[in-house]
C-alpha cells in the first residue's frame, strides 16, 4: 500500500514503478497493458502485495521511458482489472489518476523498482476567467472538427460534456496523431491552463496539416481519376471505331493493319537498313505507353519513314533528240546548259545499256551551278530540264535561309521537329531521282545557328551525297541519283569549297535578237492571256518588240521586257473598254511612245553629236559587270585651276581600293611616258587630277576600268575626243601593259546593247570571244590589244577630226 505523508498540498508516495517504453499516459486515460513483459508484471504483482485491505485498488507509478531513460514526471495509476487481453494473452486495465513528479529510489517488496514521488495538485479559481473559458470553447471547437473527420460522434458528446480545464488537457492524450514527445510534454506541464494552451496548439497544428494533405489526396485522385476516365473513353472510342469499320464493311484485318505500325514497316518496301532502324522504333513505341510524349515522336518518325519513295524511280527519257526540242522549244538561246544537259542524258543511256548505272555505290546524277544576272530564266529552266529528262521537279527556295537545320533537319528530342529541305522535297517528288532547284544559293547566310552553305557540301558533292544523313531520320538517303540545279546571281558570294563542288555554267544573258524572240514566241502568248486578249486582236510588229527590248528595257533578262509588254496590252485593252481604240489592232514602233512612254536607254550614238558625253575631252566609256549583268560606265576626268586647287589625285564615285590603285597605276603611266606619247605631263605636277564615274551611289570595283581611266587622262591632256563609238575594258600596268580580265561576253554583249560598234579587250581575253553569240560579233569591231598605246591610237580622235569619225587601227 502506498504510504502517504506530509502538508495539506503534497503527499509523500512510494510506489512500484510501470515502465512504458515509448508510450506515455496522461491522468484520466485506461489503457490495458500486457502482463507478459517481465517489468510490467512485476510492477503489478508488487502493487497487488503492498495493497492493504480496504485501502482500494493497488497504486502503481506509469512513468514514460524514451530511449532508456525514464521521464521526470510519471501518473498514479490503479489497477482496475487483472485478466486476459482479447488475444488471450494476461493483461491488466490501468487508470491514470494524478501527475506525480519522481524522487529518489527506495526499497520494496517483490522485483519492481520502488520510488519516492509527490503528488501535484491542480488548483484553479472559481469561477473561471474568461480567457480559460474562451480557450475550453476553442480547444472543444477544435476536437469536435478532428472527431466528425473521423466519425466519432460518440466521442464528440463525451468530450463536449468535460468542463475540468486539467481533464480535458489530459483528454488529448488519447489523440492518435500526437508523438511521445508531444504527450511527455503535456504530461511535464503541471500548469492546466498552460497545459489546454498546448493541447490545443498541438490541435490546430494537426487540423491545418490535415487539410493541405487533403487538398493534395484531392488534387492527386482528381488527376488519377481523370487519366482514368480518358482511358476509359479512348477504349471505348476504339470499339466504336472498330464497330463503324466493321458496319461499313472495311474488317478488322484492315483497321489492325492501318494502326499496327509493325505491320505497315514489315509490308513496306524499305531498304535493309531502313527497315531494321524502323523496326527498333516499333518496339521502343509498343514498349511506350499512350499518353507518352516520345510515343508521338515515334510515330511521326515512323510516318516520314515510311511516307519516303526509297525505292521509287521515274525512267529517264533517252530521247536525246526530243528533250533538244524540248529545251528549244521552251528557251530560246541558253545554249550552255543545254549541251550539258543533253551530254548527261546521253552519257546516262549509254552507262544503263553497258549496266553500268550504280558504281561503288554512286549513281550517275549531276550537280550544276547556273550563275547568271536575274531574269536570264534560270529558275524556269529547271522545271524544262525535268521536262526534257522525264523526271519530277522540285524547286527549294533557299534565299535568306540561315538555319543548318533547314538543310539537315531538326533533331528529333525538339518539338516541332521536321526533316531538312532536301529530305522533304525527295518526298515531295515521290521519287528518288527528282530535278531539285536549289533558288538562290548565293543567298544564303550565316549566324549562330550555323552555316546552311557548309551543310550542302555533303548534299552538292557527287562523291559523299550517296550516304547523305539527315539529323531527323538518322537514317543514309541515297541522293547520288538527284540532279541539283543551283541558281546564283553572284559566283563570288558561293562559298569557294561549295562551287567547287558543283560544275558552273554561266547565263550571261541574252542578244537583242534572242530578246525578240523570246518576247514573241513567250511572253506575248503568256500576257495576252492574262490581258484577256487574243492574238487575232492585237499584234505586235517585230519592229517594235526590238524596239522595247533595246531603248526601253536594257537589261540582261526579260523580266522588265514582260512587264512592259504586259503593261502595254493592259493599255489596250482600257482603251478599247472606254471605246478609245478599236480591235484588232497592230502595235508598231510609232505606237509605243503613246502607250508605255519615252523610251528610257536611247544609245549613245542616236544622240546629237554635241550631248553625248564624251563630246569633250577627259571622258572614256569602259565596260563593267553587275550582279544584272554586264552594263557601260563612264570615267570622267578633270584638272583644277593651279592657282585654286590643290595638287594631287582625287577619285570619287563609291570605288574600291583595287580600282583606286588602277586610277594611282594609270596616272603613273602617263606621268613617265609622257613624252612619248607627246602628252603635256608638266600640268600633271602642280595641278590636281579629279577622276569621277559617275552613278556615284553604286559601289564600284575591280581592275577592268585600267586603260578606261588612261585613256580618259590622255584626252584630257591631249584635248583629243574619246570616239563616241569606242567602249573598253582591260587592267593596265606600270609599264603600259594590258591585261586580262574577267565577264568578256557579258561586257561585249552590254556594248551591243548600248549602241557600241567598236570595243577594245586584252589580247589575252581573244579566246572568250568564242563563248560570244556570232550575231553579236558580227556587229562589233572588237581590237585586241596587248599595250596602252594600241587603246590610245584606237580611242582618240584626231585633234583636227571631229568625234565619231573611225580612225584606221
Amino acid at each position: 500500500m502506498a504510504n502517504e505523508s506530509g502538508d495539506s498540498m503534497e503527499f509523500t508516495l512510494v510506489l512500484p514503478v510501470l515502465p512504458l517504453d515509448d508510450e506515455v499516459v496522461l491522468p484520466g486515460m485506461v489503457v490495458p497493458l500486457d502482463l507478459s513483459d517481465a517489468e510490467i508484471r512485476a510492477a503489478v504483482e508488487a502493487a497487488q502485495a503492498a495493497a492493504r485491505p480496504g485501502s482500494g485498488k493497488p497504486k502503481v507509478l506509469l512513468v514514460p521511458r524514451i530511449d532508456g531513460t525514464y521521464a521526470k514526471t510519471g501518473v498514479l495509476g490503479t489497477v482496475e482489472q487483472v485478466g486476459r487481453l482479447a488475444d488471450g494473452d494476461p493483461g491488466a486495465l490501468v487508470k491514470g489518476r494524478d501527475r506525480v513528479r519522481i524522487g529518489a529510489g527506495t526499497t520494496g517488496n517483490g522485483a519492481a523498482l520502488w520510488v519516492e514521488g509527490v503528488r501535484v495538485e491542480e488548483t484553479l479559481p472559481d469561477p473561471l476567467p474568461g480567457q480559460v473559458t474562451e480557450l475550453v470553447k476553442e480547444y472543444k471547437a477544435l476536437a469536435t472538427t478532428w472527431l466528425r473527420k473521423r466519425g466519432a460522434w460518440q466521442v464528440v458528446d463525451r468530450v463536449q460534456a468535460i468542463d475540468d480545464v486539467s481533464a480535458l488537457a489530459d483528454n488529448s492524450g488519447y489523440s492518435p496523431f500526437l508523438t511521445t514527445d508531444q504527450k511527455t510534454e503535456l504530461l511535464e506541464t503541471a500548469d492546466p491552463v498552460a497545459r489546454l494552451k498546448l493541447a490545443a496548439q498541438q490541435l490546430r497544428d494537426h487540423l491545418a496539416e490535415q487539410d493541405v494533405a487533403e487538398t493534395i489526396a484531392k488534387d492527386v485522385q482528381e488527376g488519377v481519376d481523370k487519366q482514368q476516365r480518358e482511358f476509359l473513353l479512348r477504349r471505348q472510342l476504339e470499339a466504336v471505331r472498330k464497330e463503324l469499320r466493321e458496319l461499313n464493311g472495311d474488317g478488322p484485318d484492315a483497321a489492325e493493319e492501318s494502326d499496327d505500325y509493325r505491320a505497315r514497316v514489315e509490308a513496306a518496301d524499305l531498304p535493309g537498313h531502313v527497315r531494321e532502324a524502323a523496326l527498333k522504333e516499333v518496339e521502343k513505341l509498343e514498349r511506350s505507353s499512350d499518353q507518352s510524349p516520345e510515343g508521338s515522336w515515334i510515330r511521326t518518325w515512323l510516318d516520314t519513314v515510311l511516307e519516303m519513295p526509297w525505292n521509287e524511280r521515274t525512267e529517264d527519257a533517252y530521247d536525246i533528240q526530243g528533250a533538244q526540242e524540248i529545251l528549244d522549244a521552251e528557251h530560246a538561246g541558253l545554249d550552255d546548259v543545254k549541251a550539258r544537259i543533253t551530254e548527261y542524258l546521253a552519257v546516262r543511256k549509254r552507262r544503263g545499256e553497258r549496266g553500268l548505272g550504280v558504281i561503288g555505290g554512286r549513281r550517275g546524277g549531276a550537280v550544276l551551278a547556273l550563275v547568271g544576272p536575274p531574269g536570264v530564266g534560270k529558275t524556269s529552266l529547271g522545271e524544262s530540264v525535268a521536262h526534257a529528262m522525264g523526271r519530277k521537279f522540285v524547286r527549294v527556295a533557299l534565299g535568306g535561309v540561315r538555319d543548318e537545320a533547314e538543310i539537315r533537319g531538326h533533331r528529333r528530342t525538339y518539338v516541332g521537329a521536321l526533316p531538312g529541305r532536301v529530305v522533304r522535297a525527295v518526298k515531295e517528288a515521290g521519287s528518288m531521282n527528282p530535278v531539285v532547284l536549289l533558288d538562290e544559293i548565293d543567298k544564303v547566310g550565316s549566324d549562330f545557328r550555323g552555316d546552311p552553305a557548309a551543310a550542302l557540301l555533303e548534299v552538292l558533292d557527287p562523291a559523299q551525297n550517296h550516304t547523305f544523313r539527315d539529323h531527323y531520320l538518322e537514317v543514309e538517303l541515297d541522293l547520288s541519283d538527284v540532279v541539283f540545279l543551283a541558281t546564283a546571281n553572284v559566283l563570288e558570294a558561293i562559298p569557294e569549297a561549295l562551287a567547287d563542288r558543283m560544275e558552273i555554267v554561266r547565263l550571261d544573258g541574252y542578244t537583242e535578237d534572242e530578246k525578240v524572240v523570246i518576247a514573241r514566241d513567250h511572253l506575248l502568248p503568256r500576257q495576252l492571256e492574262r490581258a484577256g486578249l487574243t492574238g487575232d486582236e492585237v499584234t505586235l510588229e517585230e519592229g517594235a518588240l526590238r524596239k522595247l527590248a533595246g531603248e526601253y528595257t536594257r537589261e540582261a533578262g526579260v523580266r522588265t521586257l514582260e512587264r512592259t509588254v504586259a503593261r502595254l496590252l493592259r493599255k489596250v485593252a482600257a482603251q478599247h473598254e472606254l471605246g478609245e481604240r478599236e480591235l484588232p489592232f497592230t502595235v508598231g514602233e510609232e505606237d509605243l511612245r503613246a502607250l508605255v512612254g519615252r523610251p528610257h536607254h536611247v544609245p549613245e550614238s542616236a544622240q546629237d553629236p554635241a550631248e553625248r558625253r564624251t563630246a569633250v575631252p577627259g571622258v572614256a566609256t569602259g565596260l563593267a559587270v553587275t550582279g544584272a549583268g554586264g552594263d557601260v560606265l563612264y570615267v570622267e576626268a578633270s584638272l583644277a585651276d593651279p592657282e585654286t586647287g590643290a595638287a594631287g589625285l582625287t577619285l570619287t564615285g563609291q570605288l574600291g581600293d583595287v580600282m583606286k590603285e588602277s586610277a594611282r597605276i594609270a596616272l603613273s603611266f602617263l606621268r613617265s611616258h609622257g613624252a612619248e606619247l607627246e602628252l603635256p605631263v608638266a600640268d600633271l605636277k602642280d595641278r590636281g587630277v579629279h577622276i569621277h564615274f559617275p552613278a556615284g551611289a553604286v559601289p564600284k570595283d575591280g581592275p577592268s576600268a585600267g586603260i578606261t581611266m588612261t585613256a580618259a587622262l590622255a584626252s584630257l591632256l591631249s584635248g583629243r575626243l574619246v570616239r563616241t563609238d569606242v567602249a573598253m575594258t582591260g587592267e593596265v600596268s606600270l609599264t603600259g601593259r594590258v591585261l586580262p580580265i574577267g565577264g568578256v561576253k557579258q561586257k561585249l554583249l552590254a556594248a551591243h546593247r548600248a549602241g557600241v560598234t567598236t570595243v577594245i579587250i586584252p589580247k589575252r581575253n581573244e579566246a572568250d570571244l568564242d563563248d560570244v553569240p556570232a550575231e553579236v560579233l558580227e556587229k562589233l569591231d572588237v581590237h585586241a590589244v596587248t599595250d596602252v598605246r594600241q587603246v590610245l591610237e584606237l580611242a582618240l580622235a584626231p585633234a583636227a577630226a571631229p568625234a565619231g569619225v573611225p580612225v584606221a587601227a
